[in-house]
């Protein structure tokens, strides 16, 4: 007799999503009160949320203990920081080809007059390198702010190896606290599939579907771009870098990609991302680097939205961008990107930089605002789907890249 297989974790997911997309239609129809439905969501959040920091802490610790030596450092984090740099250039480029060939605000008649965006002051080049490093890393801890904490980790890290054999069991226990908080994502992700529901109806119930319509066009280009990247870039080198098969790598990224798609939050994302690449064969110091990084400066989401969306409010207006403002737009989107790393509404922030750069009315940033959350699952779900792909690809070129074990979880030990 056979036995009965189990339902997988996305499959579950998936079913939760379609949920509550009719619970959504539901409620709203009915006109009730959406409130009862917020809390089993964000209580999903506060649940993932909860195992990021000291996951990310923990990881890196034992993944910069463990490399051995500067030079391994420098290696990896040079591999690293040009990858995420040459995709998100991709991606802007992308974005803005597209947004000339859709032409997605040409013949849209939009009101514009009395929109405002709110004004935010973007922080300086010295202001974001000093903000890398934290005056008290408690505080950061605090704050939750992932970049200081990468700081300090690596940094920590590194002097925990520098000390030898003596903080053998201190690396130990990183290592243990790291497999611990792995372990107890499986417990939390028990969850997703009605935190998900409760996500998803919250939202469709809040702001229904009739305020995609004046939009779709800008809709289908994000995802179709979306996906474009994802083929041309990642799965590419997927396939011919990493040299893992495109299917095990799908079906290893389904979990993260699913509960980015769903929170819109990287850092929600994070913790079971960190695993699934483990599980696809990256090694653990590669991956306690390149994983918790990416979710702060790997904005290639962000990147292809800022360059539709500037073409988009140029075509709303009127007004035809040159091809030297299009390379400025490509430039400053790369640029600004990074920049905002660890800024409050850095999605404005980067916006309202790339806008007056090349002359576009800010007031247009609010003419997307009632689609931004469907936007924002595109965007969230391409970043989560570059780190992971970094993760693989770095770990293929400093020769550290494992066999494929998605059925295993001990294979995250190795």
């Amino acid at each position: 007799m056979t036995e009965k297989k189990k339902m997988g974790l996305p499959a579950k997911m998936g079913i939760g999503m379609i949920a509550g997309i009719l619970a959504g239609v539901v409620v709203q129809s009915a006109g009730w009160s959406v409130d009862f439905i917020k809390p089993f969501g964000d209580l999903f959040i506060r649940l993932i949320r909860m195992i990021v920091i000291p996951l990310v802490f923990a990881s890196l610790v034992a993944g910069a203990a463990s490399m051995g030596n500067a030079r391994k450092l420098g290696s990896v984090a040079t591999k690293t920081i040009g990858w995420y740099l040459a995709t998100t250039g991709v991606a802007v480029g992308l974005g803005l080809l597209f947004a000339n060939v859709f032409n997605p605000g040409v013949g849209l008649n939009m009101a514009t007059e009395g929109l405002k965006a709110k004004e935010i002051a973007p922080p300086s080049v010295v202001d974001t390198l000093l903000n890398i490093v934290p005056m008290n890393p408690l505080q950061a801890f605090a704050e939750g702010n992932l970049l200081q904490i990468i700081f300090f980790a690596i940094f920590f890290g590194f002097a925990l190896n520098a000390i030898g054999e003596k903080g053998r069991p201190l690396l130990n226990l990183f290592e243990i606290i790291t497999e611990t908080m792995i372990k107890l994502t499986n417990t939390v992700m028990g969850y997703a599939p009605y935190g998900v529901a409760a996500l998803i109806a919250y939202t469709v119930a809040q702001n229904g579907l009739s305020v995609l319509l004046p939009l779709i066009k800008l809709i289908v280009a994000m995802y179709a771009i979306c996906i474009l990247h994802i083929v041309v870039v990642y799965l590419a080198s997927v396939k011919f870098i990493a040299k893992i098969s495109i299917k095990d790598f799908i079906k290893g990224i389904a979990e993260p990609l699913m509960v980015a798609f769903t929170t819109c939050s990287s850092a929600s994302a994070l913790a079971i991302n960190l695993k699934q690449v483990r599980k696809l064969g990256a090694s653990k110091s590669v991956s306690s680097f390149t994983v918790p990084l990416g979710n702060t400066i790997n904005m290639d989401g962000a990147a292809i939205y800022l360059g539709l969306a500037a073409v988009f409010v140029s075509q709303v207006y009127g007004m035809e961008l040159t091809g030297t403002e299009q390379l400025t737009i490509l430039l400053m989107a790369v640029l600004a990107s990074i920049g905002s790393v660890g800024v409050p509404s850095m999605a404005l922030v980067v916006m309202t930089m790339v806008f007056t750069s090349v002359g576009l009315p800010l007031e247009a940033i609010a003419l997307v605002a009632g689609v931004d959350r469907v936007l924002d699952m595109a965007r969230t779900s391409l970043n989560v789907f570059g780190d992971a792909t970094a993760a693989v690809v770095v770990s293929k070129m400093e020769g550290e890249l494992g066999e494929v074990n998605l059925s295993d979880d001990e294979a995250v030990s190795a």
